[in-house]
Protein backbone atom coordinates (compact mmCIF):
# COMPACT_ATOMS: atom_id res chain seq x y z
CA UNK A 1 0.00 0.00 0.00
CA UNK A 2 1.21 3.38 -0.65
CA UNK A 3 1.21 6.07 1.86
CA UNK A 4 1.82 9.22 0.85
CA UNK A 5 1.92 11.94 3.52
CA UNK A 6 1.97 16.02 3.41
CA UNK A 7 3.39 17.89 5.36
CA UNK A 8 1.80 21.11 6.59
CA UNK A 9 0.05 21.66 2.94
CA UNK A 10 -0.76 25.26 2.16
CA UNK A 11 -2.84 25.06 -1.25
CA UNK A 12 -6.14 23.98 -1.19
CA UNK A 13 -6.40 22.48 -5.09
CA UNK A 14 -3.09 20.99 -4.76
CA UNK A 15 -4.63 18.65 -1.55
CA UNK A 16 -7.82 18.09 -3.81
CA UNK A 17 -5.60 16.57 -6.71
CA UNK A 18 -3.39 14.57 -4.26
CA UNK A 19 -7.16 13.39 -2.95
CA UNK A 20 -7.57 12.49 -6.47
CA UNK A 21 -4.87 10.84 -7.42
CA UNK A 22 -5.15 8.64 -3.94
CA UNK A 23 -8.97 7.81 -5.28
CA UNK A 24 -7.32 6.33 -8.43
CA UNK A 25 -4.51 4.39 -7.08
CA UNK A 26 -5.95 3.32 -3.42
CA UNK A 27 -3.20 4.98 -2.08
CA UNK A 28 -3.66 6.48 1.76
CA UNK A 29 -3.05 9.93 2.42
CA UNK A 30 -1.68 11.06 5.90
CA UNK A 31 -1.64 15.29 6.39
CA UNK A 32 0.57 16.83 9.04
CA UNK A 33 -0.89 19.75 10.57
CA UNK A 34 -0.97 23.26 10.75
CA UNK A 35 -2.76 23.44 7.66
CA UNK A 36 -3.25 26.84 5.51
CA UNK A 37 -7.02 26.38 4.96
CA UNK A 38 -9.93 23.77 5.93
CA UNK A 39 -10.09 20.15 4.43
CA UNK A 40 -13.51 21.16 3.61
CA UNK A 41 -12.26 24.33 0.95
CA UNK A 42 -14.92 24.26 -2.00
CA UNK A 43 -11.32 24.14 -4.37
CA UNK A 44 -10.58 21.17 -2.64
CA UNK A 45 -13.91 19.40 -3.86
CA UNK A 46 -13.50 21.08 -7.62
CA UNK A 47 -9.90 19.88 -7.68
CA UNK A 48 -10.19 16.40 -6.88
CA UNK A 49 -12.88 16.38 -9.35
CA UNK A 50 -15.99 15.89 -6.77
CA UNK A 51 -14.21 13.33 -4.09
CA UNK A 52 -13.64 14.94 -0.40
CA UNK A 53 -11.28 13.70 1.87
CA UNK A 54 -13.72 11.68 3.08
CA UNK A 55 -13.85 9.21 0.14
CA UNK A 56 -10.57 8.06 0.72
CA UNK A 57 -8.87 6.08 3.66
CA UNK A 58 -6.77 9.26 5.46
CA UNK A 59 -5.12 10.49 8.72
CA UNK A 60 -4.67 13.48 10.23
CA UNK A 61 -2.02 14.57 12.79
CA UNK A 62 -2.12 17.67 15.03
CA UNK A 63 1.57 17.87 14.61
CA UNK A 64 4.62 16.42 12.95
CA UNK A 65 5.40 14.62 16.56
CA UNK A 66 1.91 13.03 16.74
CA UNK A 67 2.88 11.64 13.32
CA UNK A 68 6.67 10.32 14.49
CA UNK A 69 4.79 8.78 18.07
CA UNK A 70 2.44 6.80 15.21
CA UNK A 71 4.26 5.98 12.20
CA UNK A 72 8.17 6.86 13.64
CA UNK A 73 9.44 3.08 12.60
CA UNK A 74 8.52 3.50 9.30
CA UNK A 75 10.96 3.62 6.21
CA UNK A 76 10.01 6.73 4.46
CA UNK A 77 10.93 8.74 1.84
CA UNK A 78 11.70 12.30 1.80
CA UNK A 79 10.90 13.90 -1.62
CA UNK A 80 13.34 17.01 -1.31
CA UNK A 81 15.12 18.89 -3.61
CA UNK A 82 18.22 18.24 -1.59
CA UNK A 83 17.82 14.69 -2.23
CA UNK A 84 21.46 12.76 -3.05
CA UNK A 85 18.98 9.97 -4.90
CA UNK A 86 16.92 9.89 -7.98
CA UNK A 87 13.77 9.08 -6.83
CA UNK A 88 13.72 5.89 -9.60
CA UNK A 89 16.56 4.77 -7.93
CA UNK A 90 15.04 2.42 -4.66
CA UNK A 91 13.39 -0.81 -5.83
CA UNK A 92 10.09 -0.58 -4.40
CA UNK A 93 8.81 -3.77 -5.33
CA UNK A 94 10.33 -4.90 -2.09
CA UNK A 95 8.29 -3.43 0.84
CA UNK A 96 4.42 -4.25 1.50
CA UNK A 97 3.47 -0.84 2.74
CA UNK A 98 5.77 2.44 1.04
CA UNK A 99 5.81 5.62 2.42
CA UNK A 100 6.25 8.48 1.16
CA UNK A 101 6.31 12.27 2.68
CA UNK A 102 6.00 15.78 0.89
CA UNK A 103 6.47 19.03 2.06
CA UNK A 104 5.01 22.59 2.26
CA UNK A 105 4.72 24.13 -0.79
CA UNK A 106 6.99 27.35 -0.11
CA UNK A 107 8.89 25.50 2.27
CA UNK A 108 9.69 21.73 1.77
CA UNK A 109 9.77 19.46 4.51
CA UNK A 110 12.12 20.91 7.43
CA UNK A 111 16.05 20.40 6.97
CA UNK A 112 15.75 18.77 10.62
CA UNK A 113 13.72 16.06 9.48
CA UNK A 114 15.75 15.67 6.05
CA UNK A 115 19.27 16.05 8.23
CA UNK A 116 18.12 12.68 10.08
CA UNK A 117 16.94 10.86 7.12
CA UNK A 118 19.66 11.36 4.40
CA UNK A 119 19.54 7.88 3.08
CA UNK A 120 16.12 8.01 2.41
CA UNK A 121 15.93 11.74 0.58
CA UNK A 122 15.10 11.76 -2.78
CA UNK A 123 14.19 14.14 -6.12
CA UNK A 124 12.67 14.65 -9.08
CA UNK A 125 15.68 15.62 -11.54
CA UNK A 126 14.93 19.32 -13.18
CA UNK A 127 17.00 21.66 -15.12
CA UNK A 128 19.05 24.43 -12.48
CA UNK A 129 16.17 26.86 -14.04
CA UNK A 130 13.57 25.55 -11.64
CA UNK A 131 13.55 24.92 -7.68
CA UNK A 132 10.95 22.64 -7.98
CA UNK A 133 7.26 21.06 -9.44
CA UNK A 134 4.01 21.71 -8.57
CA UNK A 135 3.22 19.46 -4.77
CA UNK A 136 0.41 17.38 -6.65
CA UNK A 137 2.46 16.66 -9.93
CA UNK A 138 5.20 15.23 -7.63
CA UNK A 139 2.99 13.40 -5.82
CA UNK A 140 1.69 12.01 -8.94
CA UNK A 141 4.72 11.55 -10.95
CA UNK A 142 6.48 9.38 -7.07
CA UNK A 143 2.82 7.30 -7.04
CA UNK A 144 2.65 6.22 -10.72
CA UNK A 145 6.71 5.21 -10.91
CA UNK A 146 5.82 2.82 -7.41
CA UNK A 147 3.03 1.74 -9.05
CA UNK A 148 5.18 0.97 -12.15
CA UNK A 149 7.52 -0.96 -10.49
CA UNK A 150 4.68 -3.36 -8.84
CA UNK A 151 3.00 -3.70 -12.00
CA UNK A 152 0.24 -1.42 -11.58
CA UNK A 153 -0.86 -4.18 -9.15
CA UNK A 154 -4.67 -3.92 -8.29
CA UNK A 155 -5.53 -1.15 -10.54
CA UNK A 156 -7.31 -1.45 -14.16
CA UNK A 157 -5.43 -1.68 -16.97
CA UNK A 158 -8.17 -0.93 -19.34
CA UNK A 159 -10.96 2.13 -19.15
CA UNK A 160 -13.38 0.34 -17.20
CA UNK A 161 -16.43 2.61 -17.28
CA UNK A 162 -17.40 2.46 -21.27
CA UNK A 163 -15.29 -0.77 -21.67
CA UNK A 164 -12.42 -2.67 -23.07
CA UNK A 165 -13.30 -2.27 -26.50
CA UNK A 166 -14.75 1.63 -26.22
CA UNK A 167 -12.30 2.45 -29.29
CA UNK A 168 -13.37 -0.12 -31.57
CA UNK A 169 -17.11 0.01 -31.50
CA UNK A 170 -18.87 2.22 -33.93
CA UNK A 171 -20.49 5.14 -32.87
CA UNK A 172 -23.22 8.04 -34.42
CA UNK A 173 -22.06 11.22 -35.55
Amino acid sequence: MINIILYQPEIPPNTGNIIRTCHATNAILHIIKPLAFDLYHPLIKRAAAGREITDIEHYIYDDYEEFELKNGNKKIYYITRYGMKNYVEPNYTNDEDIWIMFGRESTGIPKEILSNNIDTCLRIPMTDKCRSLNLANSVSLVTYEILRQNNFKDLSLFESQKGRNYLLEDYDE
